[in-house]
């Protein structure tokens, strides 16, 4: 009889260790799925993982991860920036004109700035991507956010719209105190050619883009609010758009005091070795004053938008810098 009892008793035992054992292993298995469900989503930009909704440069509502550690950029400009608010390790794609800083050059190339290849952004798995303008990825964009990643536009269209979207995209990508540290040293220093130009008379200026056919800098480009900050007054301020095509007719009733030519750049534009026929009897011409400054300070609208600044200011007012 006792020995029946222990008996008993053993198997009530074992039994219990049993489900103790069952009920441990089942807890393992909910805390290690739900984990690793947590971390797909979050991996997959998952719209529960956690997000904010912010306003972007075309006043689009856009949800983004809270800090975005996969990002693609689709223009130079934007590349530039996300370097310089201090996220370029968590930069996984640019474009094929990325070129600057040096660390760009060794990203991940997901096609040209007009013709970004939807698989590999994909493939990318970035959670955010930073397009130009509008327009730039408006075949696709339904696609992407489909797959959860955000895209981000920026659209400047002076100089000031400039330092707001570093400041948008330093808060974007968690870098709020980095890139309000840039845009106020960029501030100052335009301050500074401001100042230098103010009491030097304006002069008349013409921004040749391309020589043939000849385009320039219209009423909604960022080149024009350049020209007025360093004391021109741009001849073509008034034309409707930001990169209009020009009539040779225009240009030679312009009569420009300057001309500003855009070298050729890294995205490939050499159409401006010459000065454009129409502009070859203006004063500008006959008078010496035609100038070329880097292509690549005056296309991207980034942090070196100021370089390009203080050399136009430079070439139209050299007097104002003397020493």
């Amino acid at each position: 009889m006792g020995f029946f009892f222990i008996q008993s008793s053993q198997k009530r035992f074992t039994r219990r260790r049993a489900l103790v054992a069952l009920s441990a292993l089942l807890c393992a298995i909910f805390v290690f799925t739900s984990c690793s469900t947590r971390s797909a989503n979050v991996a997959n930009g998952d719209a529960r993982a956690e997000t904010r909704e912010v306003v972007d440069g075309a006043g689009r509502r856009v949800r983004v991860p809270q800090r975005a550690e996969r990002i693609i950029t689709l223009a130079p400009n934007l590349t530039e920036i996300v370097y310089a608010v201090g996220a370029g390790p968590r930069l996984v794609g640019n474009t094929t004109f990325c070129d600057y800083p040096a660390e760009a050059k060794q990203v991940a190339k997901v096609g040209d700035t007009l013709h970004p290849s939807i698989e590999r952004i994909l493939a990318l798995r970035p959670q955010v991507i930073l397009v130009s303008t509008a327009s730039q990825l408006e075949a696709f964009t339904r696609q992407l956010e489909e797959q959860h990643i955000a895209v981000y536009i920026t659209d400047p269209h002076d100089l000031e719209g400039v330092f707001q979207s570093i400041e948008a995209i330093g808060d974007l990508l968690g870098e709020r105190e980095r890139a309000a540290s840039l845009v106020a040293s960029l501030r100052a220093r335009t301050a500074s050619v401001e100042e230098k130009v103010k009491k030097e008379k304006p002069l008349s200026v013409f921004y040749q883009l391309s020589a043939e056919p000849l385009y320039t800098a219209g009423r909604d480009s960022f080149i024009t609010d350049l020209v007025r900050r360093a004391g021109g007054i741009s001849v073509t301020a008034d034309v409707p758009g930001a990169w209009p095509r020009y009539s040779d007719e225009a240009a030679l009733a312009a009569r420009p005091e300057a001309v500003i030519m855009a070298t050729g750049d890294s995205m490939g534009a050499q159409a401006n070795a010459e000065i454009a026929e129409p502009l070859k009897r203006s004063p500008a011409v006959l008078n010496n004053r035609v100038y070329k400054i880097n292509g690549d300070y005056l296309s991207r609208p980034g942090p070196r938008l100021v370089d390009g600044l203080e050399q136009m200011a430079r070439a139209l007012h050299p007097e104002a810098f003397k020493e």
